[in-house]
């Protein structure tokens, strides 16, 4: 049953990796054609749009070999750039790229047959075992074995039969090898080595930690620009009225008392505003009521019905909480502001030191980072974290953010 269960397995190894084999094959047959092209000037346009291409069939060869145990070190690459001359340049700059390459060369005449074979294996296995029930209902002439000998007699249709169960041998024998050959090339080529791991690790820190920096100095202006904006300008209201009022207690004691509640409503407007400004720095809730409390406030203060979900959260950095809060928060207004929805789901769990969040809505969809939501800025904040999130709002909705955040203590 054990063997039984691995031939399965393997087939549907073998099978999965057909599919991407012949996306393998797609791609190179594309590249070459941008190649070939490339001296006209015509091809030259299309080589980001060719390396996303390949980047894409490569990591989805990734994902079947991770899905399947196999250890892979995803690597730390940066967007494939726009502008042709720029792409160009990542050729040279992305060792990754001719890992890529080699890898589509190898899967196209490797994984791609063997997946194949591994398809048609049971095919061609039951149609031969079963060839003996039905071999005489063929016209005269007509029939044979899948290897093209033709069977004239009942003696040759049991051999048939026989080689049927052969082939099913073979591929209970074979299939698990097949399988574990079929991904050796992605295995080998599409895992970061070590050297090439500490490299790109290097690169992807020193742009998040740059990207962090910015957004630290972008946050520190906000809060100057609110400062001076808001509570300042309120501040100074409150001192000329004061002022007001010290010299109609003097000339119009009558007039104080108006002069003295409008410099007291433009104190508490100031406070007011400190306040909110304090608490967009850092959420007194994240530390009363911990990261789960904050955040059924944040959904109970959504114009749309939320519901949030929150399981096996314990107490994390203040760093990571305040990130987690501000993903929620930052969704949360977008659905608000720009959604139309009529219903929204917060889910945060956490798995294997990794703290999961998703922020649901049935709107109108249309969400980017271009557009001014402020999506940008949270993927600043997580990309410092070493954490990744994903934005997906088709037009006509739904949207889901989904982000994970590493929370290992």
């Amino acid at each position: 049953m054990t063997g039984l269960h691995n031939m399965f397995l393997s087939l549907e190894r073998l099978s999965g990796g057909l599919l991407t084999g012949l996306a393998a094959l797609f791609t190179l047959l594309f590249l070459a054609a941008v190649a070939l092209t490339s001296f006209l000037g015509i091809g030259l346009l299309l080589v980001p749009a060719a390396l996303r291409l390949l980047r894409t069939v490569a990591n989805w060869e990734r994902d079947r070999l991770l899905r399947w145990g196999t250890e892979i070190i995803q690597p730390y690459g940066d967007e494939v750039p726009r502008g042709p001359l720029r792409a160009l340049g990542s050729l040279h700059d992305d060792v990754q790229v001719g890992r890529n390459l080699l890898w589509l060369v190898c899967h196209s005449f490797l994984g791609l047959p063997l997946g194949l074979f591994g398809v048609l294996l049971p095919i061609i296995a039951v149609r031969d075992v079963t060839f003996p029930l039905w071999w005489h209902l063929l016209p005269p002439n007509t029939a044979g074995a899948s290897v093209g000998l033709p069977v004239h007699s009942w003696p040759g249709a049991l051999a048939v039969g026989f080689l049927g169960l052969a082939w099913c041998a073979i591929m209970f024998g074979l299939s698990p090898a097949l399988a574990r050959v079929q991904g050796l090339p992605g295995k080998w080529l599409l895992g970061s080595r070590s050297q090439a791991v500490l490299t790109e690790r290097i690169h992807h820190l020193t742009a998040t930690r740059a990207a962090a920096l910015q957004a630290h100095t972008t946050e520190l202006r906000r809060i100057e620009r609110a400062l001076h904006d808001g509570a300042q300008n309120r501040l100074v209201a409150v001192t000329i009225l004061l002022g007001t009022a010290r010299r109609a207690v003097r000339t119009s004691p009558e007039g104080a008392d108006d002069a003295l509640e409008r410099a007291q409503s433009a104190a508490e407007d100031a406070l007011a505003e400190m306040r909110g400004l304090i608490q967009s720095i850092l959420p007194p809730a994240l530390e009363k009521r911990g990261l789960e409390g904050a955040l059924n406030a944040l959904a109970g203060g959504c114009a749309v019905p939320c519901t949030v979900e929150v399981h096996g959260l314990k107490r994390y950095a203040s760093s990571i909480e305040a990130t987690a809060y501000s993903i929620v928060a930052e969704a949360i207004t977008n659905i608000t502001r720009h959604s139309d929805a009529t219903r929204a789901r917060v889910s945060v769990t956490e798995r294997k030191n990794t703290l999961r969040i998703d922020v649901h809505d049935d709107g109108r969809g249309g969400a980017g980072e271009g557009a001014g939501t402020g999506l940008a800025g949270i993927r600043t904040r997580v990309e410092a974290h070493d954490g990744s999130l994903t934005v997906t709002s088709p037009i006509g909705g739904p949207t889901h953010l989904h982000a994970e955040l590493p929370c290992a203590s």
